[in-house]
Parts: structure tokens; sequence; C-alpha cells
């Protein structure tokens, strides 16, 4: 049989990255991890790959190589949004995930990415430890998913034609916000909504199916939108768009390990958040630097502009979400009560 060089590539980039701290026991348990994201190496690339890498590699050698990963980016061992529920269901071991996505099955965590609710990291990463944490945490540890890495991303707007930063840049533009309630905040701003995941982006804007896209500084980076881009505003001074996008670990896997091998994964995992916080930041920045280099117009939001996307934002989304059910009134109260 041929096998031609296209399929050989095609393979080799499928196939899963593998780490172990030595020589693996002959009785190590394996811990698959996927994501949607470009791959890279432990010190170049999307960083949220590096995060996983590095957190596979000082788990595997923090439990004596009993804990061995292999790592599947690019959502090359599944499709990006049925990640979720592999995790629910203890197919899928772990996931890199942007929290809003699992929406569908679970309309609690698109707290996750409600609109002009978080405004800096701070204020973000204070959840963990914030009643807002604690119950947010209940609801996806009853629904089979655990968070191991607290992860949150600024975005910004990447556009074909004209910025975006105030809300009537918006109008009569096909847009990608990232949820449900993203989408209800620019379509209330004036917007066409066009619902695609981050990874398929490019595609999108490439064909002119969709004009602009909302997403976080790493993607805007990692997807090389910057390449058919005219147009991109940063979040380094403050956006309408914080995602928490954290690792996550499937509840019936965690609870199978021992209480040693949990220990050291939960460890690991709150060691990660201070690299996924200065990483996150630094995209901040490099996202204009690269996209200035390639001839694309830069802007920031600023206060007045973050101002008006917030009023559409309680008027649409945020009442949107509080009238699903109780538990979505009552998170969104928890996180409006972090300053």
């Amino acid at each position: 049989m041929i096998i031609s060089r296209r399929a050989t590539v095609a393979s080799l980039l499928a196939a899963p990255v593998v780490f172990r701290a030595g020589q693996a026991r002959a009785a190590a348990k394996t811990i698959k991890i996927s994501h949607q994201f470009p791959g890279g190496t432990l010190t170049e690339g999307d960083f949220r790959d590096r995060l996983v890498r590095i957190f596979a590699r000082d788990v595997s050698a923090a439990t004596n190589n009993e804990l061995a990963f292999e790592i599947y980016a690019g959502s090359s061992l599944m499709k990006t949004v049925a990640q979720f529920s592999a995790l629910r269901h203890g197919a899928l071991d772990m996931s890199l995930y942007p929290l809003a996505y699992a929406g569908g099955e679970v309309p609690e965590v698109n707290i996750g990415l409600m609109p002009a609710l978080v405004s800096s990291y701070a204020q973000g990463l204070a959840w963990k430890n914030a009643a807002i944490g604690t119950e947010l945490t209940a609801v996806l540890d009853k629904r089979g998913v655990k968070i191991i890495t607290w992860i949150w991303q600024a975005g910004g707007v990447a556009s074909r034609s004209t910025g975006i930063v105030s809300p009537d840049d918006t109008k009569g533009l096909k847009i990608r916000g990232g949820s449900r309630e993203m989408d209800q905040l620019l379509k209330g701003a004036g917007g066409i909504i066009s619902s695609v995941t981050s990874d398929e982006t490019y595609a999108a804007m490439q064909t002119g199916t969709l004009d602009a896209a909302v997403t976080s500084s790493t993607s805007l980076i990692s997807f090389r939108l910057n390449e058919i881009s005219k147009a991109v505003t940063t979040g380094r001074q403050g956006s309408f768009w914080f995602m928490l996008e954290p690792l996550l670990m499937s509840k019936e896997v965690y609870d199978a390990l021992t209480p040693d091998q949990q220990k050291a994964i939960s460890k690991v995992g709150a060691d990660m958040e201070a690299f996924a916080l200065k990483s996150a930041q630094e995209d901040d920045q490099r996202l204009a630097e690269i996209y200035g280099k390639a001839g694309v117009k830069v802007a920031d939001f600023n206060a007045e502009a973050l101002g008006k996307w917030k009023t559409i934002a309680e008027a649409t989304a945020w009442e949107d979400y509080a009238k699903r059910n109780a538990a979505c009134a009552n998170l969104l109260k928890l996180a409006q009560a972090v300053a």
C-alpha cells in the first residue's frame, strides 16, 4: 500500500503528545487531555497548549510517574463542543475548555462569558474564593465536571472592515460572540449573529460569511486572524468580553484516583493559575503588536464605550440569563457582588 506524504503529515499532526516524567511504571494510568487550540511545545505556541503540557509534566513528576498524559491539540481527539459532554460521562479525562460552550447542556455555565460582567482579571480571579466560585463549582460537580485551573482571558474584536469600539460600530455586521449571552449583546447593538467556535473563525471570515469575531486575545493571535483583518480592538485597557476558560477534569475520573494523585492534580492545577494570568495579559499586548506589524488598524476600548456596552448587556443578556432559572439568577447576583 502506498501512503501519500499528505496522509503521513496529517497522521503526525493528529498524534497525541505523551508526557511522562521519566520511565513510566507498567501500571501507570494514562490521562487524555483534549483542547481546540493549536499545538506547540512546552515553551512555544498558544499559552493554553503550553499550560496543559506543563501541567502534564509536573503532575507526572509529582506522582512518580503513576500518571502519564496524552495531549490532543486542535480538537484532534474529538470535536470542540462535544468535549464537555464527554467529560460529564467519563469518556474524556480532561479538557481546557471555554466554559460557555457548554451552555446548551448546562445553561448556568454561561455566566463564564457574560458580557460586561467581569471587567478585569483581578475581578474574575476573585470568583474562585468568593460565593460565586463555590456555587459554580457545585453546579459543575453536580454535572460530573471538576475545575482544576481557573483561567480568565480578555477578548478583542477582529474585523474585515471597520473597527469596532462602540456598539454603533456593530450595526449590520455579521459577527461572532462566543456564547448565547454575548450574541444577545451583539444583536442588541445591531449586529447579525453567526455562531461558530473560535477555531472556525478564520475560514468564516476568509469566505465572507463572517465580518467580525469577538474572542480572546490568544485566539485572535493563534488563529492568525491578522492575515484577513483590517481592524482590531484589543482588551488591554478593558473589554466587555472576559471569558472563564478553565482546565477541567471528569469528576468520575478524578474520583477514581488515589488521594495522593488527586492532591498532585489539584496542587499543580492551582499553581498554573499564575502562569495563565501572566500569559493572558502578555497576549493582550502582543495582540496589538502582531496586528500592528501586519498593517491592521489597532484600537482599544474606552470607558465611554464600555459603559454603553454594559447598558445594552444589562437589558439583554443579563435579563435573559436571570430569567432562565433560579440557579442562573442566583449566580448572576453572586457574580455582581464581586467588585
